[in-house]
């Protein structure tokens, strides 16, 4: 019996590649003996919508169509519910921007993503949980704050549309304005407070974000661990001879960084920060992040 998922196509991702594209990776999916019936996104927020109806009405397999925004709101949109009911299933077509959580699996991208759903390849993954103002956001990939939020904040509030281009003036941008600043937290709820100023701080599932920039290369998908990775405060001369090392995990060599394996974070934020969740860029007063250890399988 073939296998049947329902595919959440979100046609505008990757400036509108994902539509015209999509059309025959569905093609080889159908041809491989998989049966598919696709749910079509009209804006932001509508994946969460079909993924939450869609499971409440019986559904387990899913396939997110488009780049790490499409995928972060079907994981909302199967969170919580999921964790009282049946393991969903969760599978890629990576055909949006930004598509950073396979990178871990493969740099193959649609082609192994195509491939590990028609030959069934399935491991479980763990799910992080965010607390913030009352609220409960999960994520696969990372959280950050500070200044890789800030850089995709500005891109979204000022250059947004202007792609490549939009990026480089955010990032000249941030450069410019330079904040090295505390957020406070403490890891596994032990110890006093850390107050230090730092220029970013990211709490990881997978090791890759932005495509290609391997933030937390010791990451591990499913070892029920937040891998939180910190940036001390290094000045612009500095960050710009060491932007390279961001892509090769080498940045863990700097003595300004720091890595811990955590169970649970908790944060003591005085207001809302602009954070960068899964591609997607928010304002959130932090409260707690901790794991749902292999919560989900994935189709990599």
């Amino acid at each position: 019996m073939s296998e049947r998922f329902l595919a959440v196509l979100n046609p505008a991702a990757g400036g509108g590649r994902c539509g015209k594209l999509v059309g025959a990776a569905l093609a080889r999916l159908r041809a491989g003996g998989l049966e598919i019936e696709v749910a079509e996104t009209t804006g932001r927020g509508h994946a969460l919508e079909l993924a939450r109806d869609a499971y409440a009405r019986g559904w387990r397999n899913f396939i997110a169509v488009g780049g790490d925004g499409t995928s972060h709101e079907i994981v909302n949109g199967l969170f919580p519910q999921a964790l009282g009911g049946e393991k969903p299933t969760l599978g890629f077509l990576p055909l949006g921007t930004g598509n950073s959580f396979l990178r871990d699996f493969s740099d193959q991208g649609l082609e192994y993503a195509v491939e590990a759903l028609i030959t069934g390849k399935r491991r479980e993954v763990d799910v992080l949980r965010l607390a913030h103002s009352g609220r409960t956001l999960y994520y696969i990939n990372l959280l950050s704050v500070g200044f890789a939020a800030n850089v995709a904040a500005t891109r979204h509030r000022r250059f947004s549309g202007l792609g490549e281009l939009g990026y480089l003036l955010a990032l000249f941008v941030c450069l410019a304005r330079l904040e090295r600043r505390p957020f406070p937290l403490r890891v596994d709820g032990a110890g006093e407070w850390d107050r230090r100023p730092c220029l970013f701080l990211t709490f990881n599932n997978s090791k890759f974000t932005g495509g290609r920039m391997m933030i937390a290369p010791r990451s591990d998908v499913a070892d029920g661990l937040i891998e939180y990775v910190r940036w001390g405060p290094i000045g612009r001369l500095g960050l710009l001879r060491n932007l390279h090392t961001l892509y090769d995990g080498t940045h863990l060599l700097h003595p300004l960084a720091e890595r811990t394996a955590a169970r649970s974070v908790e944060f003591a934020l005085d207001a809302p920060v602009d954070i960068m969740i899964d591609g997607e860029v928010l304002s959130a007063r932090c409260e707690r992040i901790d794991v749902l250890p292999r919560a989900l399988t994935v189709a990599a």
